[in-house]
């Protein structure tokens, strides 16, 4: 039997209506809790009023909002399919004919759409408010005016080009600037052999170029020249530079291809951003896993009882996965799988678990 619109339309619609009460509860404590630490974080910053503390963990929110948005479409399931079943209406249609996945279809799509209304619409929204957001924590918390702080390990920047790049390494740099400090330059020829070597005190990004000052120009087989000031043409801006040392949760979907394709022309490590970028398309498939999960273990109550016990025993399931997840991608970030398998394995295995319950347990 085919299952109406109007049924399929008031399914989609319960599921829309107890994600979006979950979402509010989980958030309001995450607020909450946000707050109460920023407060304590600025009790010794007489610059950090508390309208500014306010505001700055609304503008946290999306840091952890964006994890627990799974844990949401969970939940959401879970209270739908069980609230359903407990009211009688999922079997009055199973009994009328109508097989388990043609019921959760509706609650599928409807959790699809919000995988690709995350990604797409929210994503950049979030990633806006949470640059922001470190921007004032820099300032007011930390006492930082810019993210870019290298000043222990030192930084490694590298400038190719056709006719030869160069390798830039700074020892330090200057708190709040992106003046480098005890700087060497490796230049490079055309065909990739080493040619010459600068050594500066200083060097100081300007629009186009790097001006290095006091340096010494070595070259092989001539004597080291002193140059007071020198100019090294880079493609390189200061914003790229920053935002590259900048979690990639506060770049924006749409500006990830584009930005890791820089990151990767400039020597910069790209692994990060591209698995992240891969994590955010593998959203929707994970929201469809969730609600997978939620129907293979909401739905047999009426079969086995013990509401309670399944329910938890789905949570205890979801929580597994997700341990999984963060280790599958602790393990993409180190090199040890690649980037796309690291963000796109653990959803895939859970579409194909919940999938195997259903199978299992249900005969529709």
């Amino acid at each position: 039997m085919r299952l109406s619109t109007t049924l399929s339309v008031y399914i989609g619609r319960q599921f829309l209506l107890w994600f979006l009460v979950v979402l509010a509860v989980m958030l309001s404590i995450i607020y909450l809790l946000d707050t109460v630490e920023l407060l304590r974080r600025a009790a010794n910053r007489p610059e950090a009023s508390f309208q500014l503390v306010v505001a700055m963990g609304l503008l946290k929110l999306p840091e952890i909002g964006q994890q627990i948005f799974p844990f949401v479409v969970l939940f959401g399931g879970l209270y739908t399919f069980s609230r359903l079943t407990r009211t009688q209406e999922l079997v009055v249609a199973r009994a009328s004919g109508i097989s388990v996945w043609q019921f959760i279809a509706p609650v599928l799509l409807v959790a699809v759409a919000l995988g690709v209304l995350q990604i797409t619409v929210l994503n950049p929204i979030f990633s806006a408010m949470l640059t922001r957001y470190e921007r004032l924590e820099n300032r007011y918390l930390r006492g930082q005016t810019s993210s870019f702080d290298v000043s222990k390990s030192g930084v490694w920047l590298r400038q190719p080009g056709e006719t030869g790049g160069y390798l830039i390494h700074a020892e330090s740099v200057v708190p709040g600037t992106l003046e480098l400090r005890r700087v060497m330059v490796l230049l490079n020829g055309a065909e990739g052999g080493l040619t010459s070597r600068i050594d500066a005190q200083a060097a100081t990004l300007a629009p186009g170029y790097w001006d290095l000052r006091e340096a010494w120009y070595n070259r092989p087989g001539r004597a080291p020249e002193f140059l007071a000031r020198y100019r090294l043409p880079t493609v390189l801006t200061e914003e790229r530079i920053q935002e590259s040392f900048a979690p990639p949760d506060t770049q924006s979907f749409w500006e990830l291809p584009r930005f890791i394709a820089t990151l990767e022309a400039t020597g910069l490590s790209s692994l990060r951003h591209r698995l992240y970028w891969h994590t955010l398309l593998a959203q929707p498939v994970l929201f469809a896993a969730m609600v997978l999960l939620a129907a293979a273990f909401a739905l047999r109550q009426t079969r086995q009882g013990g509401t309670l016990m399944l329910i938890a025993s789905g949570l205890l399931v979801a929580l597994v996965l997700f341990v999984i997840r963060d280790v599958v991608q602790a393990l993409g970030l180190s090199g040890s799988i690649p980037a796309m398998l690291a963000a796109w394995a653990p959803a895939g295995a859970t579409v194909m678990l919940g999938m195997a319950a259903l199978l299992h347990t249900e005969d529709g």
